[in-house]
């Protein structure tokens, strides 16, 4: 029996199942409820993209865990269950199956039925009990149907399903650039003029002794480069998607009945 309560469970329809790991296994497409208990026993889950006959999880040890149902067994032991066709109940044959590859004990009558199947009188698994005055046989197709043989086909059915396929990131790193920039600079330099004496300029040269010793000083400047470095903001970069449509082709085996005639008229 399950831990949780059934009216939770229930609503659990629809839900995403989880192994122990913590892994996506699928949607949950029916409880099956023990006949005996009226209590979850059976989670149906879809884990392909285009349906199948599902996987039967065990509800027994199954708990919640912030909103989601979870079960104690690996993504590949539930992959690798045994099929079951999901008509509405299990037979005693199918649970025992199911449990054995579970590695759980299977010891006691009666069937599970889905949740939405109100007859649950059988412990068989088909559309009437055999042997019963108004059954129609084990299948449309079966022994003791009437007069009329229905013939059926596999439809392929395609759809699409969304997975991410990977990231991207803007991530920004320093480059050292060197730059190299030529800027002229002055600088003074010393340069001797000599001018003869005449009367314009005799007073200025007699003034003073005759003979001495005398120094001149000149201040010599020259400009020097400085360099200085600020931050200015060039471009905004951002991350945009596209949409690029490719095709896919899709190839699968789909079976189809055939009907003959047998007339089985007697020749001699």
């Amino acid at each position: 029996m399950s831990t949780i309560e059934k009216d939770r469970m229930l609503q659990l329809r629809g839900e995403d199942l989880y192994d122990s790991d913590g892994d996506k296994i699928g949607a949950v497409e029916e409880i099956y409820l023990d006949e005996q208990t009226d209590e979850p026993e059976w989670a149906l889950v879809k884990t392909g993209l285009f349906g199948g006959k599902g996987t039967f999880v065990p509800l027994r040890d199954a708990r919640e865990a912030d909103g989601a149902l979870r079960v104690p067994y690996d993504k590949a032991t539930i992959k690798d269950a045994p099929k079951m066709d999901p008509d509405g109940r299990l037979s005693e044959a199918d649970e025992a199956e199911l449990y054995r590859h579970y590695g759980q004990d299977y010891a006691r009558s009666g069937s599970d039925r889905s949740e939405g199947d109100v007859d649950g009188s059988d412990d068989t698994v088909g559309r009437g009990v055999e042997g019963s005055d108004d059954t129609v046989g084990h299948d449309v197709s079966g022994p003791t149907t009437d007069d009329a043989m229905t013939r059926s086909e596999e439809e392929l059915t395609v759809g699409k399903t969304e997975r991410e396929s990977g990231r991207a990131r803007l991530r920004k790193y320093v480059v050292t650039d060197e730059v190299t920039e030529t800027v002229p600079v002055k600088r003074e330099e010393i340069r001797v003029e000599r001018e003869p004496i005449t009367d314009a300029n005799a007073g200025d040269a007699v003034t003073g002794p005759d003979i001495s010793e005398e120094e001149h000083e000149v201040v010599l400047h020259e400009e020097e480069v400085v360099a200085e470095k600020r931050v200015v903001p060039k471009e905004r970069v951002r991350l945009d998607k596209d949409v690029e449509i490719d095709e896919r082709t899709v190839s699968e085996d789909v079976r189809r009945e055939e009907i003959e005639v047998d007339e089985g008229r007697d020749r001699s």
